[in-house]
């Protein structure tokens, strides 16, 4: 077995929250306040900020040190 899955599958929940925190943010579509916008979150969940479009918060994302992903 591949070891990278065998560590994957001994983290704890804890663990598995904290993985990639620091090097990945997650951007999906929101609507604020009646306008569309894309909300950046931690690869924690914690929610870090609403930008205008995609673009600019894949942009920002980038900007600090981070790989975006997109959620659908």
């Amino acid at each position: 077995m591949n070891p990278a899955a065998t560590l994957l599958r001994q983290l704890s929940p804890q663990d598995f929250v904290a993985f990639g925190v620091d090097h990945v943010a997650y951007v999906k579509a929101v609507e604020v306040d009646g306008n569309a916008g894309f909300a950046v979150h931690a690869a924690d969940g914690t929610p870090l900020t609403v930008l205008p479009n995609r673009d600019v918060a894949f942009a920002a994302v980038r900007q600090n040190d981070m790989e975006p992903v997109s959620v659908h």
